[in-house]
């Protein structure tokens, strides 16, 4: 008799393996389901799930007979000296329902199976199990072993007795069994019910073109609602996605009862933005289906690529922060990491950038419009969310304790987004938070007649999970901003204690099994609700509650300078959350007598260090609260690292500075080169002769040895040239503005702001344009032609900022029309720039320009992104390109600028003496050269030199010989392609991969938990 996968029952027991069912083998058995994860979670009332077990009357060889009835049943044990567990070999007549009365019997008494086998014999069955006992050792004590034996019986024979019901009632597990089902069923008729049963559990969807085709187009007449015979692209994507989705969500559930069965040390992932981009191109490419899809839909007439264009980006963030993110969660559930990411849903992403007459205008994104395929709405699972009221002190039982009496209560509704790694069977998971109403009813509004104060504040809740960053420059502003980060806190907490004490019941274990990540210190808030709950709610005393937030909690911040650190005024907090403010003062109050203790009296420092700040306003310092309370700080770069020991957080560097380190960020190589490269991916697949690079990156080193070979270097220019030709076409698509593929594509593409001097560049522009224009016809011919292209969005209250876009534009408008320039230069700015558009771009540029002031960029991920894909870099030393210099090499790359020691230096100095270059090209713009001369005026006004923070005119003489330096390499083609081959080869290092595994064994101290296939 052959043996095939048995999935344990609903309701079941933590087991090591799976079961064996002797019978016929069937093929399709491809899939072990532990049912063994917690019931279904509601907010409010009863968390028990009552599990129907429906027992047939049995059928005998002499008649039919109940199966209350007498039966004989046999249960023995044995000690095999050769293992490591218990066997107990079960003999009785088999009923529907049975095997999962045996399992509670053990899950009860506190016992594992590790395996077990069922053998149909007739109208009997033996089923032997190999069971361990609490410390996973077999059992070796007699009375024990007959005390288990016994409670069998009890339970084999009792048929759901009273017997049995009482044992089931200690497990705190409603079990409700049904003994009066009608009809007699033969053996055969039991048996195929339950192989027919197992049959259907226990397969994965299938993922030959046929099988996909199948479940598109099921999709689209039963979830679209669309005829099979008549749908267009975009309800193609939606069809597609789902059946994608149905894929994810096998892996999904898989990992997360795997997760439950071994219940490992997690850890919690709390960012308040997640810039996750597209979807589907890399959740097929990671389920490792991406050409079986597209064969698919090839057959239907549809092509993958089109379609994938249909998908809107999910842009749930603004940056690199929300980009890191979004990468370390890929990185995560590649290496099996067991962890669960929270954020906010937010209704209207990062606004869409329009583009009028050259002025940025703001749009919202409605990214929502058509639904979202990918995420999973769990309105069971939701959290009540309090804000305002009163902190009331009460004594029960000689013990003190604060009770929080809220003035408004909001629901937080879970939203799941399954997310897969590459090369593995586990899909963690991005639980993102929306805000509803409260089922409570405004009454004395109604009652009263005061209908629309009562539909406001219910407006007003939905208001919180809305827009990404409003604008705080208001209170009612600041005071929303708030709002979403407690709201994003308070239900994350909730959830994760909720799932601790599905487990466990002693808080001791928390350290062991739970790890805090706070991504900046928007959820800083963590740390004192947490505070909150174990004082308050769970009634640990203050020290206890303390030590378990220490051990759990680490912080990682971006800041590079102190004045960048966020604050809240102590007035808002304690409007809105009056028992946090308590906590806070608490937890101030406990660190200053310790630092006293420490330090003596130095009030200058002591001022420094703590959480409260005094002055015109009176506010609460989040990173100092963040150092305080976590055991470990991380900062995202060597360079930053140095910033915040010697600058930044430098009096609590010298307090603990064991508590700082630092992890360089990184950047998936699966979304930066498999998705968005995919003809580079295969290049490198080819000459590394394996596809093992795409989980293991550092084997991207292997190219090195190829980088001078010039089969190699021919192929390589190649991918370029069709990456270019993709680029260029959306460049003409876009803007109007044809380029040519023979020119050089620099591009800068990142968040506006003064310090990454976007505004150095376009001055360097128009400095080429002026040698242009006053060359004559034989030196243009030795010009190496460039198109100039710079993207990102300006915050929608920095006017800087938005004028910096202006003069963007009135340059490329000026230098494209000039018939004397033509080919020669070209400036382009793509408007909305997003993780979509970074995909286009970063694969078709061939220098990337990565200029902030030096000291002034923590890390700086969108430099690994265009080094992974072999584009050359001009950068000052700044963030983690010190580190990209020892990687690569300093001749690899075009460098410029002065060092972090040397900025405060020239910052002091008067007159910086700048070059007589940089005087003619801002006259030029402040004399009107481009237009819009009083628009521009104070734009000129902040370069000159006591106002010229960012040291433009400073740095503008080695700009422009970095900027030569690649002109002249980049006529060497053979140069210029080794060198990009090396960049590509040293990237590996910047990987997220690396940047998590660092996290997971010097921070988190958590283990891979793979689930198995």
């Amino acid at each position: 008799m052959a043996a095939t996968t048995l999935p344990l029952l609903a309701g079941g027991l933590s087991c090591a393996k799976s079961y064996s069912v002797r019978s016929t083998p069937n093929p399709n058995h491809r899939r072990s389901i532990l049912f063994n994860s917690a019931p279904t979670h509601f907010n409010r009332g009863s968390n028990q799930l009552n599990f129907i077990l429906n027992c047939p009357r049995a059928s005998t060889a002499s008649g039919d007979t109940d199966i209350a009835e007498e039966v004989s049943s046999t249960v023995t044990f044995a000690n095999d000296d050769a293992t490591d567990s218990t066997l107990f070999v079960i003999q009785a007549r088999n009923r529907i329902g049975l095997l999962q009365i045996i399992t509670r019997v053990f899950k009860v008494l506190g016992l594992t199976i590790e395996r077990a086998t069922v053998e149909f014999e007739g109208d009997f069955f033996t089923k032997s199990f190999h069971v361990t006992g609490s410390d996973g050792k077999k059992i070796e004590d007699a009375e024990n072993l007959e005390r288990i034996r016994m409670a069998l019986m009890e339970a084999i024979d009792g048929g759901g007795s009273d017997t049995f019901g009482g044992l089931m009632q200690a497990s705190g597990r409603g079990v409700v069994v049904n003994k009066s089902v009608p009809g007699l069923e033969s053996l055969g008729e039991r048996r195929a019910k339950a192989e027919k049963m197992f049959g259907l559990m226990d397969g994965f969807l299938k993922n030959d073109p046929m099988s996909l085709q199948k479940d598109i187009l099921e999709h689209v007449e039963y979830t679209v609602a669309r005829s099979r015979f008549s749908f267009d692209d975009f309800e193609a994507f939606q069809a597609l996605s789902h059946s994608v989705r149905d894929r994810l969500i096998e892996r999904w559930h898989d990992t997360h009862q795997h997760f439950k069965k071994q219940d490992p040390k997690r850890l919690y992932f709390l960012s308040l933005e997640f810039l996750m981009g597209r979807s589907l191109s890399n959740s097929v490419i990671n389920l490792g289906i991406r050409d079986e899809y597209a064969e698919a839909l090839s057959q239907l007439g549809f092509g993958f690529e089109v379609l994938a264009e249909q998908e809107g980006d999910a842009a749930l963030g603004n940056g690199g922060l929300a980009r890191l993110s979004a990468c370390q969660m890929d990185s995560l559930a590649t290496l099996d990491y067991p962890v669960w990411g929270y954020g906010l849903r937010y209704q209207y992403g990062l606004f869409r950038q329009i583009i009028v007459d050259g002025y940025q205008h703001e749009q919202p994104d409605y990214w929502l419009n058509f639904g979202n395929p990918w995420e999973i709405e769990r309105v069971q699972v939701s959290y009540p969310v309090k804000f305002y009221g009163t902190v009331e002190e009460k004594t029960s039982n000689g013990v003190r304790y604060n009770v929080w009496t809220p003035g408004e209560t909001v629901e937080a509704v879970a939203y799941d987004n399954p997310i897969p790694g590459y090369g593995t069977r586990n899909a963690i998971n991005l639980r993102l938070w929306a805000a509803k109403p409260s089922g409570q009813y405004d009454l004395e509004s109604y009652n009263t007649g005061d209908y629309i104060n009562a539909i406001v504040d219910r407006q007003k809740a939905e208001a919180i999970s809305n827009v990404l960053y409003p604008d705080d420059r208001s209170y009612q502003g600041k005071e929303l901003r708030l709002k979403q980060q407690y709201f994003f806190v308070s239900a994350s907490v909730q959830d994760i204690i909720r799932r601790f004490k599905d487990v466990h019941d002693n808080f001791d274990e928390f350290p062991d099994k739970v790890a805090f990540q706070i991504n900046d210190t928007h959820p800083s808030l963590a740390i004192a609700e947490v505070m909150r709950v174990l004082i308050d709610e769970e009634r640990l005393d203050w020290k206890r509650s303390w030590e378990i937030v220490c051990q759990t909690c680490s912080f990682t911040t971006h800041t590079v300078n102190a004045e960048g650190l966020e604050k809240i005024p102590v007035d808002l907090l304690g409007s809105l959350l009056p028992r946090h403010l308590q906590i806070m003062y608490d937890i101030n109050h406990h660190f200053m007598e310790e630092l006293k203790r420490k330090i003596g009296q130095d009030y200058s420092r002591i001022e420094r260090m703590s959480i409260v700040e005094e002055g015109v306003v009176k506010s609460i310092r989040m990173a100092n609260l963040s150092i305080i309370c976590c055991h470990i700080v991380n900062g995202v770069s060597r360079a930053h690292f140095e910033l915040l020991k010697t600058r930044v957080f430098k009096d609590f560097y010298d307090l603990w500075p064991q508590k700082f380190h630092y992890k360089t960020n990184g950047v998936t190589q699966r979304r930066w080169i498999v998705v968005s490269n995919p003809s580079l991916c295969c290049l490198i697949s080819k000459w590394l002769g394996t596809e093992a690079w795409i989980r293991n990156v550092d084997l991207l080193a292997g190219l090195r040895e190829h980088a001078s070979n010039p089969v190699l270097q021919q192929d390589w220019r190649m991918v370029k040239k069709i990456n270019k030709m993709r680029l260029a076409e959306y460049i003409e698509t876009l803007t109007g503005v044809k380029v040519s593929l023979d020119a050089m594509f620099d591009v800068q593409i990142k968040r506006i702001h003064e310090y990454k001097r976007q505004l150095l560049n376009i001055l360097g522009i128009v400095y080429r344009y002026d040698c242009i224009k006053n060359m004559n016809k034989s030196d243009r011919k030795k010009v190496v032609p460039r198109v100039c292209i710079i993207g990102g969005k300006a915050a929608p209250g920095y006017e800087v900022a938005k004028k910096i876009i202006k003069l963007c534009h009135a340059v490329a408008e000026k230098v494209n029309n000039d018939a004397d320039v033509g080919d020669l230069l070209k400036v382009v700015f793509i408007p909305d720039y997003n993780v979509s558009v970074a995909e286009l771009v970063i694969p078709g540029s061939d220098l990337s320009q990565h200029i902030s002031t030096a000291g002034h960029e923590a890390s700086g991920t969108g430099s690994m992104k265009f080094l992974m894909n072999g584009c050359l870099l001009l950068a000052t030393a700044d963030g983690s390109t010190v580190e990209i210099i020892e990687e690569i090499g300093a001749e690899n790359m075009f460098l410029f600028g002065a060092k972090v020691h040397e900025v405060p230096q020239l910052r002091e100095k008067t007159a910086l003496g700048v070059s007589l270059q940089f005087i003619r090209v801002v006259r030029m713009v402040r004399d009107g050269y481009f237009g819009f001369k009083e628009y521009f005026k104070s734009l000129c006004d902040s370069l000159d030199d006591d106002k010229d923070f960012y040291l433009l005119g400073a740095d503008f003489s080695s700009y422009l010989e970095a900027q030569a330096m690649a002109d002249r390499e980049f006529v060497n083609q053979d140069n210029w392609t080794s060198m990009s081959i090396l960049s590509t080869a040293g990237s590996g290092r910047f990987s997220s991969d690396r940047t998590v595994e660092e996290y997971a064994k010097q921070t988190w101290g958590i283990e891979p938990c793979k689930c198995p296939f």
